[in-house]
C-alpha cells in the first residue's frame, strides 16, 4: 500500500510533478511554447508581405474606427477616475448645506406623464399619494397621452384617490388628459405647468415607486438658491426576474453610479433622466422651457439649464426603485430612443456649448456625452472589416498585431468590464463579485447586441429623420415565473432580429475561421460578437411566443403608435 500522509515529501513529490507538467506544456513539442515558435518567432516568410493599395484602403478605416472606439473606450476609465479623485464633493441627502425652515417648506407639484400604462398607473398613484409632505403644499398631476383603456383606468383612479377611502385621506390630486400627443412628454409636462402651483416640480414616470420619503429627501438641496435640479439614482424592482434584467441593471448601475458620479462630483455638466428628479420652476422657464424636438427633451433642457448658469445635484443615496424591460424588444425600444435623443441633442446644443464660457474640461466631458452614441455606426464598420483586417495583420506578422491591435481592443472592450464592476463594487461592497459573471454578457448586449437598432436610431438623428416618442412598455412584473400582459402592447417584429441573427453567423465563420488558423487571441472577442448578436436576435424572434401558444384564440391587441423595434 502507498502512504496515507501528505507528509513534506509526498508534497515535494506531488510539486515536483506538477512543476513538470507544466514545464513539458511550455517546452513540450506540442505545446505553448511550440505554439509561440511556430505562430510569432518563425523567422521564415518575415519580409514576404508587401503593402498594397487593397489592403490599404482596408487598414486605414479599420484603424480610424479603432483608434475612436479607444478614445471612447479611456474615457470610461476617465469617469471612473474623476468618480474617485473627487470623493469628497459627493453631495448626501443627509447633508445639505442649508435647510428651509420648519413650517416653511416650499409648495411641490408631482408630474406623473402616462401614455398606455394601464399595468402600473395604480402602483404609481398610490405610492405618490403616501409620499410624506404636507398636503397643503403638496398637489399631484396625472398627464394621461393614452390612446386605450388607460384613460379609464386612470381617471377612476384619481376620483378615488380624490375623494379618499378608509385607511387613505382625501388627496390633491387631479387628472388631466390630452386628446392629441402634440410634443409627447415634453408637451404634456408644459402643459401641466400652464396649471401648476407649485414652486417646484418632482416627475416619476409611470413605472417608478417613489419611497415615501423621497421628497423631503430631495428638497432641501433646494435651500441653496443656485440649485435648479436634483437626480436621484434609479434603482431596480424587477432585477431578478430573468437574466436578461440582470444585465439591464448592471448596465444602468454602470451609468448612475459612475457617469452621474463621476460628472457631478467633478462639477461639470451632467443630465436630468427623464424622471426620479426635481426641478426648481424658474429653472425650466429661464431655461426656454419644456422643447420638443428632440426625443431626450431631459437631457436637452438639462444643458439648456447649465448654459445660463444653473447648478445641479445628484443623490446617489436616495434612490427611486423602477421596472426595468422584461423583453428584448421593449429593451431596444427604449434604448434606441436614447440613443437618437443623444445625437439629436447633441447637434442642437454641442455648438452653443463649445461656443460658451465654460472650462474646457466641461466642454470635452459634454462632447464624449452627447456623442458617445456614434460609436454603434462605428461598430458596424468594425464587423464589416474585422475579418479582412485579421487576416491581412496575421499576413503583416503577429508581433505587430500584438503591439498594436491587441492594445487597441483591449482599450476599446476591457474598459467596459472595468466600468461596470466598478459600479458593482461602489454599490454591493460586500456581494459584487456575484456580477462578475455577467460581464461577459453586458459586454455582448451592450457594446454589441444593440448596435443594430441603435445604429439605426443614430443614423435617423444625424440625417435629421423625426421619429415619434416610442414609449418603453410596462407589465409591473417583479419576480421570476410571474406572467406578464406583454403581449397586449407588443408590437409586429421586422426585418432587424434576422440582420443580427445573419451578422452573428458571419462572425461565428470568423471563430471558425480564427481557431482553424490558430489565432487564438482574436477568439474571445469574436466570441462576444456571436454571443451579442445572436442573444438579441434570438430574444427578439423569440420571446413571447410560448405565451402566445398557450392562448392562441386571443388575438394581438394593435396600437396606432410605435411600441418596439
Amino acid at each position: 500500500m502507498g502512504t496515507r500522509t501528505f507528509g513534506g515529501a509526498t508534497i515535494l513529490h506531488f510539486s515536483l510533478r506538477l512543476l513538470a507538467s507544466q514545464l513539458g506544456f511550455l517546452v513540450g513539442p506540442k505545446g505553448f511554447g511550440h505554439y509561440w515558435k511556430t505562430h510569432y518567432a518563425d523567422k521564415t516568410f518575415e519580409h514576404l508581405y508587401r503593402w498594397n493599395a487593397f489592403d490599404t484602403a482596408l487598414l486605414i478605416p479599420y484603424f480610424i474606427v479603432m483608434i475612436i472606439l479607444a478614445f471612447y473606450g479611456i474615457h470610461r476609465y476617465q469617469l471612473v477616475w474623476l468618480y474617485f479623485r473627487n470623493k469628497k464633493n459627493a453631495a448626501k441627502w443627509t447633508e445639505p448645506p442649508m435647510r428651509f425652515a420648519e413650517g416653511q417648506l416650499p409648495f411641490v407639484t408631482i408630474q406623473l406623464p402616462i401614455f398606455n400604462e394601464q399595468f402600473v398607473i395604480e402602483r404609481l398613484i398610490e405610492a405618490v399619494c403616501r409620499l410624506d409632505y404636507p398636503r397643503d403644499r403638496f398637489e399631484v398631476q396625472v398627464l394621461d397621452d393614452s390612446t386605450d383603456e388607460t384613460t379609464g383606468v386612470a381617471r377612476d383612479i384619481v376620483e378615488r384617490y380624490a375623494q379618499g377611502f378608509v385607511g387613505m385621506e382625501p388627496q390633491p390630486i387631479v387628472y388631466l388628459h390630452r386628446s392629441n400627443r402634440h410634443g409627447y412628454k415634453a408637451g404634456a409636462l408644459d402643459k401641466g405647468l400652464d396649471v401648476a402651483r407649485g414652486e417646484f416640480v418632482a416627475i416619476f414616470d409611470a413605472d417608478f415607486v417613489p419611497p415615501r420619503q423621497w421628497v423631503m429627501q430631495v428638497i432641501h438641496h433646494f435651500a441653496q438658491p443656485e440649485i435648479g435640479m436634483v437626480q436621484t439614482r434609479w434603482t431596480h424592482l424587477n432585477r431578478n426576474y430573468s437574466f436578461l434584467t440582470q444585465v439591464e441593471a448592471i448596465l444602468l448601475d454602470g451609468h448612475f453610479v459612475l457617469e452621474h458620479g463621476g460628472r457631478s462630483r467633478a462639477g461639470v455638466f451632467f443630465n436630468f433622466n427623464g424622471t426620479a428628479g426635481m426641478w426648481r420652476r424658474e429653472t425650466i422657464s429661464t431655461a426656454g422651457g419644456w422643447q420638443h424636438d428632440t426625443l431626450t427633451e431631459d437631457t436637452d433642457l438639462s444643458y439648456r439649464a447649465q448654459l445660463v448658469g444653473w447648478q445641479f445635484k445628484y443623490l446617489q443615496d436616495v434612490e427611486c426603485p423602477a421596472e426595468l424591460p422584461i423583453e428584448m424588444t421593449a429593451f431596444k425600444t427604449q434604448q434606441a430612443r436614447w440613443a437618437k435623443g443623444l445625437i439629436q441633442t447633441g447637434k442642437k446644443i454641442l455648438p452653443r456649448v463649445l461656443k460658451s464660457d465654460a472650462p474646457w474640461h466641461t466642454k470635452l466631458e459634454a462632447w464624449y456625452h452627447l456623442t458617445a452614441n456614434i460609436s454603434y455606426p462605428l461598430m458596424i464598420v468594425l464587423s464589416v472589416l474585422l475579418m479582412p483586417a485579421m487576416i491581412i495583420r496575421s499576413w503583416q506578422g503577429y508581433i505587430q498585431m500584438l503591439l498594436i491591435d491587441f492594445p487597441l481592443f483591449i482599450a476599446s472592450t476591457m474598459s467596459v468590464s472595468t466600468f461596470y464592476m466598478v459600479s458593482q463594487k461602489e454599490l454591493y461592497p460586500k456581494s459584487w463579485y456575484k456580477s462578475i459573471v455577467y460581464v461577459p454578457f453586458v459586454m455582448a448586449l451592450g457594446g454589441v447586441g444593440l448596435t443594430i437598432t441603435n445604429t439605426k436610431a443614430v443614423m435617423e438623428a444625424l440625417f435629421g429623420v423625426k421619429s415619434a416618442f416610442a414609449r418603453t412598455p410596462k407589465y409591473s412584473v417583479k419576480k421570476k415565473g410571474e406572467k406578464s400582459q406583454a403581449k397586449v402592447y407588443r408590437k409586429r417584429l421586422g426585418v432587424i432580429p434576422w440582420i443580427e441573427m445573419a451578422i452573428g453567423c458571419y462572425f461565428a465563420w470568423t471563430v471558425y475561421y480564427a481557431i482553424s488558423t490558430e489565432n487564438f487571441f482574436t477568439v474571445p472577442f469574436l466570441v462576444l460578437f456571436v454571443f451579442g448578436y445572436w442573444y438579441t436576435g434570438l430574444l427578439s424572434l423569440l420571446q413571447g411566443r410560448f405565451e402566445r401558444s398557450r392562448d392562441p384564440d386571443q388575438e394581438m391587441h394593435e396600437k396606432p403608435y410605435p411600441v418596439g423595434i
